[in-house]
């Protein structure tokens, strides 16, 4: 079988392979092409490919690929360049265009959402979205230090006593619970608060203080994953979390609901109890919007009493060799996982409990029942 790499466009600086994982798949019996410069990105040169066993190649190699990997969603027109009975992975945000999962399926190509990986344990290895999310959190609490105008921990000077900046994390999932270790490691004073009260073992074992805000009955999906609040609760809410953000230098947003916009958190009133100089990093913020009042994605915007808000586009970018890193060791697993060493082939199982989650299309039809009523 043949494999290629897709360079990603300018505005990600990740690559889907790294020479460690070329190795890794040329060992099972493929054969890699690495488009050409996909690796500039990370620092990568196309002669460390070459080097671990790749071809480089021109985009138009594409069509001769039974297996793709690349970062970011292809184009309908990137689609129609693979071949019939190609598989595709990546990250595909399905839930935002039927006319890419339909393009999947008129094309006879395997489509894996990566952002649809099961969290199970067996799936744990080849979940790219958590490996991604927990850079995104190490990275935010970095982007803040260098946004507000003081430092991080304590510090005892022949001045005075400097006291240590206070953090205030929103959403304790892979990237929030990052983000405390990080700004804790930094000496920052941080609390944390998120809808499922089991979690508040995990935040005050790092440190750091979980705050409780009565909201009613809370849970967490059988992913995972929070639920979904309901108008009251997140009023509710928002209220419990208005004295935090006004005591605090830093917010970090961190509540992402796959599928659906990310629910607002801060509102207005509360950036304006904020004291000029702090921030808040949005890392929900999308072209659709994102936890924070006038955030504005892919930007960092100044309110009238001096708050900094960051929507970082693509956070990962500014540690872009190890989110590679990391995103192609998923990918490498996911194709040892399910290759065949008799056949020599990666084999898809639309039945099997991995593949049935973020297998969206197979055979030229759409599989995932998520997916079926899609416009043609």
């Amino acid at each position: 079988m043949r494999l290629f790499v897709a360079k990603e466009p300018s505005e990600d600086q990740r690559v889907a392979a790294v020479p460690e994982t070329i190795r890794r798949l040329i060992q099972l019996g493929l054969e890699v092409d690495v488009e050409a410069d996909a690796g500039a990105g990370s620092q990568i040169p196309d002669q460390q490919f070459i080097d671990a066993g790749a071809k480089i190649a021109p985009p138009d190699k594409i069509s001769e690929a039974d297996i793709v990997l690349r970062v970011q969603p292809p184009t309908v027109e990137m689609i129609a360049q693979l071949k019939k009975g190609a598989i595709h992975l990546s990250f595909l945000n399905p839930f935002a265009s039927d006319k890419l999962v339909n393009a999947f399926a008129n094309a006879g190509v395997s489509a894996i959402s990566l952002e649809m990986m099961p969290r199970t344990t067996l799936a744990q290895k080849m979940d790219a979205l958590s490996s991604q999310a927990s850079l995104a959190g190490y990275a935010a609490v970095l982007l803040s230090a260098t946004t507000i105008p003081q430092i991080l921990p304590m510090m005892m000077t022949p001045a005075g006593t400097i006291q240590p900046a206070k953090y205030f994390i929103i959403g304790v999932g892979v990237a929030g619970l990052q983000a405390i270790a990080t700004a804790k490691r930094l000496g920052a004073r941080v609390e944390a608060f998120d809808t499922r009260p089991a979690v508040e073992e995990q935040v005050t074992s790092l440190g750091a203080k979980f705050v409780k805000i009565d909201i009613g009955e809370t849970g967490q999906t059988e992913q995972g994953y929070a639920k979904e609040l309901t108008a009251e609760q997140l009023d509710l809410q928002r209220q419990g979390m208005a004295k935090v953000c006004s005591k605090c230098d830093v917010v970090i947003t961190t509540a992402k609901l796959f599928g659906r916009p990310a629910p607002v958190l801060v509102t207005e009133e509360m950036i304006a109890a904020m004291a000029p100089g702090s921030t808040i990093i949005d890392l929900a913020a999308s072209p659709q919007g994102g936890n924070v009042v006038g955030s504005k994605f892919g930007e960092s915007v100044t309110t009238e009493n001096g708050v900094t808000i960051i929507g970082p586009a693509i956070i990962e970018n500014t540690v872009a060799r190890d989110a590679s890193l990391m995103f192609a060791s998923n990918l490498a697993n996911f194709i040892e996982h399910f290759w065949d060493k008799e056949s020599a082939k990666l084999t898809i199982d639309p039945a099997h409990e991995i593949l049935a989650g973020c297998l969206l299309t197979h055979g030229g039809a759409v599989v995932h029942p998520k997916f079926t009523n899609a416009t043609k």
